[in-house]
């Protein structure tokens, strides 16, 4: 399949299901094209039962198309910088404190908590899995997704103070959560795990990719400064997002956290001296269209991960349980800090309420899952993450509004 062909049937979907969505069914965008594409994924696989569909084909395609990559390598720079523009840093900053607690300590004890039930849940099945895999799978589902979490709060009138500490939680704990990802996949590729090697790389991700998404921020706040002519400020945030996102691959550190920094600069920074008014009516029109087409196109991407994965009963009995071992992390990582710091986090009970049922999972840790290595294990995490991902998306992603307006009460 060829990569034009590819990307018509991910439009045509898109653009089919949105209309069916919108026109009939009417849920949230993210949910419904998420909820449209999971039928039809559904349906390819289970009408080899009464249909002569070559599914076997079908599934080699969506190999083929290396849904990890596209996801990981091109959509999140995208999505992260289309994010990150639209958040206010003033507002953002004055819950800083919250969003750094749960940005980076929450998922590194989130991993853990994580890794230790799901190694005594795969014991109890006589799955074999070493320990280290669990760890894995604790990073890659920790992180809540930005993408899921911008998509669906924004729409679920979640009070502000609230919104923002998710989504700025959500925008930052994704590098931690890749970070400890890596350090540990690669731990398993080596054979040994090494917890100087894990602190360097760690520094190198995360911290470089600060800084780099702060030199690359200034230098597109002094060219788009320079000029007034909104075509060619558009072309410049665009080029700067695919090769700053790029070159971030290339010497190894957070492409996610240096656009996001990038994106808070471009939104934020010296704003009325950087663009004209129509210059930044403009920029921010393109980038929210950006937003909502490549959001449809990775939901539609992850709903098609159904068709590769070989489901076990077993396994299915794992995925569901995970569900519950992920929730009770959440709570956990955000009850504890609130109960031991009160006046650090400065959330009230209902704020807390919302921040756990928020905490949404989505494509990145589908696209982290899908890059694992084949193997046995790779099927059961896959499993786990997958039903983690519909859960939150079908399940808490419906449910948020209802709890913020009961909470609000």
């Amino acid at each position: 399949m060829n990569i034009y062909l590819a990307l018509t049937i991910l439009i045509s979907l898109s653009a089919g299901f949105a209309y069916l969505n919108q026109r009939f069914i009417k849920l949230p965008f993210v949910i419904g094209l998420f909820a449209l594409s999971t039928v039809l994924s559904v349906f390819v696989i289970s009408s080899k039962l009464w249909l002569d569909i070559p599914i076997d084909q079908i599934k080699s395609y969506i190999e083929l198309m290396q849904i990890n990559k596209i996801i990981l390598n091109i959509l999140l720079g995208f999505l992260l910088f289309a994010g990150a523009m639209q958040i206010s840093w003033e507002d953002m900053k004055k819950q800083l404190r919250p969003i750094a607690t749960f940005a980076l300590g929450g998922v590194l004890l989130s991993t853990l908590i994580i890794a230790g039930l799901f190694y005594g849940l795969t014991q109890a099945f006589n799955i074999p899995i070493d320990f280290i895999q669990c760890l894995i799978f604790g990073a890659l589902i920790s992180p809540t997704d930005p993408i899921a979490v911008i998509g669906i709060l924004t729409k679920a009138n979640v009070p502000k103070k609230t919104e923002y500490t998710l989504v700025g939680e959500s925008l930052f704990n994704d590098g931690v959560g890749v970070v400890v990802f890596l350090a540990l996949l690669e731990a398993v590729k080596s054979g040994e795990f090494s917890f100087s090697h894990f602190g360097i790389l760690f520094l190198q991700e995360a911290v470089g990719g600060v800084m780099l998404g702060l030199a690359l921020g200034y230098s597109l706040h002094l060219l788009l400064k320079s000029i007034d002519h909104y075509e060619s400020e558009i072309l410049l945030t665009l080029a700067f997002v695919m090769a700053g996102y790029s070159f971030c691959n290339y010497i190894h550190v957070s492409g996610p956290l240096a656009m996001v920094v990038m994106g808070l600069m471009v939104g934020n920074f010296k704003q009325s001296i950087t663009m004209s008014d129509v210059t930044h009516e403009h920029v921010h029109k393109f980038w929210e269209l950006v937003d909502v087409v490549l959001n449809a196109i990775l939901f539609i991407l992850i709903a098609f991960v159904i068709i590769v994965i070989e489901f076990e009963t077993k396994y299915i009995f794992v995925g569901l349980i995970s569900v519950l071992i992920v929730l009770l992390s959440r709570v956990i990582i955000v009850y504890a800090p609130h109960l031991l710091f009160p006046k650090l986090l400065n959330l009230n009970k209902s704020e807390i309420k919302i921040i756990i049922w928020g905490g949404l999972r989505g494509g990145l840790s589908l696209a982290m899952v899908l890059s694992l290595p084949q193997s046995e294990t790779k099927e059961v995490i896959m499993i786990a993450t997958y039903f983690c991902v519909l859960f939150s998306i079908m399940i808490q992603g419906l449910t948020i509004e209802k709890l913020a307006k009961s909470s609000a009460v």
